[in-house]
């Protein structure tokens, strides 16, 4: 008898360099294996930092799909980081190990793979899409920063940048200089900056269906 598919938050474990790793990906309701779906690759914050699998899922873009599901018919995958790293190095490799696992099994279509991630995730955004910009057919990084000198390869692909202008944790101007570079870089990139918003950018980002279906929309 065939094993019943499993649909929503399902727990996953990667191993990666001889350790094992929790992660979570979300498989929409009305998956079906002989389709190929679009990819979402979310890179939590530092509050969500840890290694239970579950709460960096709560935050951000799972608190979104949670809330509306069906506004993400796609596989979204979620690695968590353990406490005291950051998305840099061999981090970055952790989160395309758990995206190779899914799109391997879970038919996930190459040309439609979208990353984004808030805060620390939001820096991670920018930095794994500078070391592998072929690999990704749209950005969506929400209140982190990045590197300006990387702006020729975040070029290559189209982004949407969102950061809170009252934001006291991460200043607005790391995006500001981000989103500049990549312009003078002849990028195609869209930027948000939320009046009022503090560093709780995330919400209204994740909330809002035109950045939804835009990320949805793009393919490489």
């Amino acid at each position: 008898m065939a094993k019943e598919l499993e649909t929503g938050f399902v727990a996953k474990v990667v191993h990666f360099n001889g350790v094992p790793y929790r992660y979570a990906v979300w498989v929409p309701p009305e998956y079906d294996e002989n389709q190929c779906w679009p990819v979402v690759l979310f890179l939590h914050g530092k509050g969500e930092c840890g290694d239970d699998g579950v709460f960096h899922t709560t935050v951000g873009l799972g608190k979104a799909i949670r809330k509306n599901p069906e506004r993400f018919p796609a596989l979204v995958v979620m690695p968590q980081m353990p406490v005291d790293h950051r998305w840099e190095g061999p981090m970055l490799d952790l989160a395309l190990a758990t995206l190779t696992e899914t799109m391997h099994e879970y038919n996930g279509d190459p040309e439609r793979v979208v990353l984004t991630g808030l805060s620390l995730g939001g820096y991670g955004t920018w930095a794994l899409g500078a070391l592998a910009p072929k690999q990704f057919c749209a950005l969506v990084p929400i209140c982190g920063g990045g590197q300006p000198a990387d702006a020729e390869r975040l070029a290559r692909v189209p982004i949407w940048c969102l950061h809170g202008d009252a934001d006291p944790v991460v200043p607005v101007e790391r995006s500001r200089e981000m989103v500049a570079a990549v312009q003078r870089a002849g990028g195609q990139i869209r930027y948000s900056e939320l009046p009022g918003v503090t560093h709780n950018s995330w919400d209204p980002a994740y909330s809002d269906q035109e950045v939804i279906a835009w990320m949805l929309s793009q393919r490489r």
